[in-house]
C-alpha cells in the first residue's frame, strides 16, 4: 500500500455568454434586488457564472436558481456566462459591481486557486459572503479505450513518464481539477512539477479533450462525467471522497491503497459594498432555498452532498480556503 500523510482538503481572453432562467431579463448593469423572505419575492436579480454552460459551475447556479423561482423566493433571475481566466474574470467583473444588490456569483474553491495562479487584482475577500452550498468529490477518469485498466495502471505509467502523461482539469492551477492531481502525484511519487497538467475552461470542453484522447486522463467532480461514465464513454478509476460514490463504480483513493481525500465545494457571493440588510435578504432567502424539499431532490439526482454555510460562518471558512489553498500551492513548489 502506498502511504503518506493525509491531505484533507475541504474543497470540492473575455468572453461573455448570455443564456436566461425565468420568464424576464434586466438591464446588463443589473437593477438593485428588492424583497426577500419577509418583503417577498426578490426581482431583478441576475446570477453571474464565472465558467462556460455546462460547466459545475452553471450547473449549480442554474439549479439553485431554479429553486429560488419555484419556492416563490424570487422572481425572473437571469443567470449568464462570463467565463475566463479560471472565474477571475466574473470575480472582477463582480468587484467592480460594488453596491449593486442586484448580482449574486457562483463560485467555489476554483475561484479560490485561480485568485493565486492569475494574481487577480480582484479577489474573494473585497466580496460579499452568502453561502456554502455543496461539496462533490473528485473523479480519476480516462477514456473508454485507455490502456489503463486500473489505477494501479495509471500510477505505473505516469511514474514512469510523468510528462508524457497529460492530465486534464476544468480549473486553472489552484483549483479543485488541478489539486487532485497535484496531491495525488505528490502521494505516489510523481514530482508535482513534473506533472503535465492541461487546463480546460469548463467541464463540457474537458469532456471533450478526453473522449478526443487530447489528455491521458483527466480529474474533475462527479456530476461532470456521471452520466458519461454510465454510457460507457469514459472509465472512473477512482473518486477521491472518503466513502464511495452511490451509482458510480469506482473505488475511493483509499481503497485503492493511496491515502488521500479530496472534496470539492461550491457557493454564493455578493459584490462588495452591499448593505447587511441586503446581504440578510441574500442570505435568509439562500437558506429558505436550501431548507426545501426542491433542493433536497436536486443534491439527490445530482449526486451532491449537502454542506450548507452562510453569512460569517462562510466568511469564515473562505479565508480559511484562502490560506490553505496558498500553503499547498506553495509547499508544491507550484507558487
Amino acid at each position: 500500500m502506498r502511504t503518506a500523510s493525509l491531505w484533507k482538503l475541504t474543497a470540492g481572453g473575455l468572453a461573455a455568454g448570455l443564456v436566461l432562467t425565468g420568464c424576464g431579463t434586466t438591464a446588463e448593469g443589473g437593477a438593485a434586488a428588492g424583497g426577500g423572505t419577509e418583503e417577498g419575492a426578490i426581482t431583478g436579480l441576475q446570477v453571474m457564472v464565472p465558467n462556460s454552460p455546462g460547466s459545475g459551475y452553471d450547473t449549480t447556479a442554474r439549479a439553485w436558481a431554479q429553486v429560488l423561482e419555484d419556492e416563490g423566493l424570487a422572481e425572473s433571475i437571469e443567470v449568464f456566462n462570463l467565463e475566463g481566466a479560471g472565474g477571475t474574470v466574473g470575480l472582477q467583473r463582480l468587484v467592480n459591481e460594488e453596491g449593486n444588490a442586484g448580482m449574486l456569483m457562483q463560485m467555489g474553491l476554483g475561484v479560490v486557486g485561480a485568485q493565486y495562479s492569475n494574481n487577480s487584482e480582484a479577489t474573494l475577500d473585497q466580496t460579499t459572503p452568502i453561502a456554502r452550498l455543496i461539496e462533490e468529490a473528485e473523479a480519476i477518469v480516462v477514456p473508454a479505450n485507455s490502456e489503463f485498466q486500473t489505477l494501479d495502471d495509471l500510477i505505473a505509467g505516469w511514474q514512469a513518464d510523468p510528462g508524457g502523461t497529460p492530465v486534464g482539469g476544468a480549473s486553472n492551477p489552484g483549483g479543485p481539477d488541478h489539486l487532485t492531481p497535484m496531491l495525488l502525484a505528490q502521494e505516489v511519487g510523481v514530482t508535482p512539477t513534473d506533472v503535465n497538467y492541461v487546463p480546460y475552461d469548463g467541464g463540457g470542453e474537458l469532456l471533450a479533450g478526453i473522449l478526443g484522447n487530447d489528455v491521458d486522463f483527466a480529474a474533475t467532480g462527479i456530476g461532470e462525467v456521471a452520466e458519461s461514465a454510465a454510457a460507457g464513454d469514459v472509465r472512473i478509476l477512482a473518486v477521491t471522497s472518503e466513502a464511495p460514490v452511490e451509482g458510480v463504480d469506482a473505488p475511493t483513493l483509499t481503497e485503492a491503497g493511496v491515502d488521500l481525500t479530496f472534496t470539492n465545494w461550491r457557493g454564493v457571493v455578493a459584490a462588495p459594498g452591499i448593505s447587511d440588510e441586503e446581504q440578510q435578504r441574500f442570505v435568509d432567502a439562500v437558506t429558505a432555498m436550501a431548507e426545501s424539499d426542491a433542493w433536497q431532490q436536486v443534491l439527490e439526482d445530482q449526486g451532491w452532498t449537502d454542506a450548507f454555510l452562510s453569512g460569517n460562518e462562510f466568511s469564515s471558512f473562505l479565508q480559511e480556503e484562502s490560506d490553505r489553498v496558498a500553503g499547498v500551492l506553495g509547499e508544491l513548489g507550484l507558487t
